[in-house]
């Protein structure tokens, strides 16, 4: 591949490492007014994506958009422009909403290909429109980005060693299109299809990593969890903050806060704006000796379906304007994550405050252990509870139980592990003596398939055409990294 082919994915880690990591200014809430009569608040964030896929006209890597374009007549492809437009709706709707006087707030995760897709089709009024929403400063209070993995990679079928590889390439892409001071305000993170991994030294490597990269919080969907004692989390619990903690196969913590998606992940509950129409029905809470809102919060697939494509606009707009409205004495609000979060340290509640959570199935983990936590010691006690329980897993939770991203892709996940292990072999040593080889081009495409491969859109399809384009970028990244050996 040319260079001007290739995505920004790398080669500014430590600019950009710096750049996230700076004392953060807590984001202004003087537009909320009135904050004694606040009950409550809504947060719905919108996800984005389509995977980028080998099947250019020679072969090339182009955005599934693009194919969708260009083989219309094929399944569900005439929703293409319906698709595109959706990308790029809010730019319309939010300033919209602002001149009438109103307060609207959305949270948006774009996955990183997607961004990536856009740019190579060229699609300027697309991007044009999200630079809009990013950068003006009287719409971008209004718009929260949320950190994705660039290429929508299920967290828990990942090596975890490829981590911090998705999270910074995004941080990449995203510098590369709207700025650095776009990405310094970039601080909640969501899991693609809402994965948690429950595995302790998975979970402990992603928050660690998470930490590392700037993020404050993460979006967790409520059944992914549970409290430390291993109970569900109270009913009152998913509508306040909660820490997430990991604890590691040597007794190392790290910890994040987090929102609670609730419910299930049926497009309704934001195409039709239930987060809003639930928070009317919440009351304040108490965290410590403070009074804090209740948060519900939501995220949906932001295109698919006739009820993202055609009632989503329209409901969220009359929701907004029904919260505008004089007459409007319910108490509830639109708010963003992080402007929440930000609330609850203008008001001086300690993070300790909040109560701790973990990922499901981990305390019957660490109830066989009885001794020092050694990585012997778990991998002990998670061997014995497969055997007690069929039904024990360490494979994670997502926002569906019925679909496994393992169960059957051996002939995915085998290439994965073994181009990520021949990935790292190549290049870890060499970057730990020169960094500056991220900026090079054979680092960069090594990378690029390393990150595509990891895709979760070639095990949610099933069998067939998904996986032999798994298969291509496979083959294409081992020639790849075996021709730099030789050259080395």
């Amino acid at each position: 591949m040319n260079r001007k082919d290739l995505p920004p994915i790398c080669g500014n880690e430590f600019a950009i490492n710096n750049l996230v990591n700076r004392n953060r200014d807590i984001v202004q809430i003087r537009e909320i007014s009135g904050l004694e009569n606040i009950n409550s608040g809504f947060a719905c964030a919108l996800h984005m994506h389509q995977p980028t896929i080998p099947a250019g006209k020679n072969g090339e890597l182009i955005s599934h958009l693009q194919y969708m374009f260009e083989n219309i007549y094929e399944d569900d492809n005439h929703n293409a422009e319906p698709f595109a437009q959706c990308y790029k709706r809010l730019a319309e709707i939010i300033p919209s909403l602002i001149n009438e006087g109103y307060n609207p707030k959305i949270m948006l995760d774009y996955s990183g290909n997607l961004l990536w897709g856009i740019n190579q089709m060229g699609r300027e009024d697309i991007l044009e429109s999200l630079k809009l929403l990013t950068c003006d400063e009287a719409i971008h209070p209004h718009v929260e980005w949320l950190g994705t993995f660039w290429s929508h990679a299920v967290a828990s079928s990942t090596p975890p060693s490829d981590f911090k590889l998705h999270i910074t390439a995004w941080q990449h892409q995203f510098s590369s299109l709207f700025g650095d001071d776009a990405l310094r305000r970039v601080k909640g993170f969501s899991l693609p299809e809402m994965h948690l991994p429950n595995h302790p030294e998975v979970l402990y490597q992603l928050i660690r990593d998470l930490n590392e990269c700037g993020y404050l919080w993460l979006m967790v969907q409520e059944h992914s969890v549970q409290n430390i004692d291993g109970s569900k989390l109270r009913d009152e619990q998913k509508y306040i903050p909660n820490r997430l903690e990991a604890k590691s196969s040597n007794g190392d913590t790290a910890s994040i806060l987090t929102l609670v998606k609730t419910q299930g992940s049926d497009t309704k509950l934001v195409g039709q704006m239930q987060p809003y129409y639930e928070a009317l029905g919440l009351c304040k809470q108490t965290i410590g000796q403070e009074s804090i809102p209740s948060l519900v919060t939501q995220i949906a697939d932001g295109e698919n379906g006739g009820v993202m494509m055609n009632e989503f606009p329209q409901a969220f707009i009359q929701a907004n304007k029904k919260i505008g409205q004089k007459s409007n004495s319910t108490g509830t609000i639109a708010m963003n994550g992080s402007e929440y979060l930000n609330l609850m340290e203008s008001s001086n509640i300690n993070q300790e405050s909040y109560p701790v959570i973990q990922a499901i199935g981990q305390h019957k983990i660490w109830q066989k252990i009885l001794g020092t936590i050694t990585p012997t010691a778990v991998e002990k006690a998670i061997k014995e509870l497969k055997e007690e329980d069929n039904s024990f897993s360490i494979n994670g939770a997502s926002w569906t139980n019925n679909l496994s991203w393992e169960d059957g892709y051996k002939n995915v996940l085998e290439p994965i592990a073994k181009l990520s292990a021949c990935f790292h072999q190549t290049f870890d040593l060499l970057v730990i003596k020169d960094p500056s080889i991220t900026k090079t081009d054979s680092y960069k495409e090594a990378l690029l398939y390393l990150l595509l491969l990891e895709t979760s859109c070639f095990r949610y399809w099933g069998q067939g055409r998904w996986t032999e384009y798994a298969k291509t970028i496979f083959e294409r990244g081992e020639r790849l990294l075996e021709n730099l050996k030789i050259d080395n």
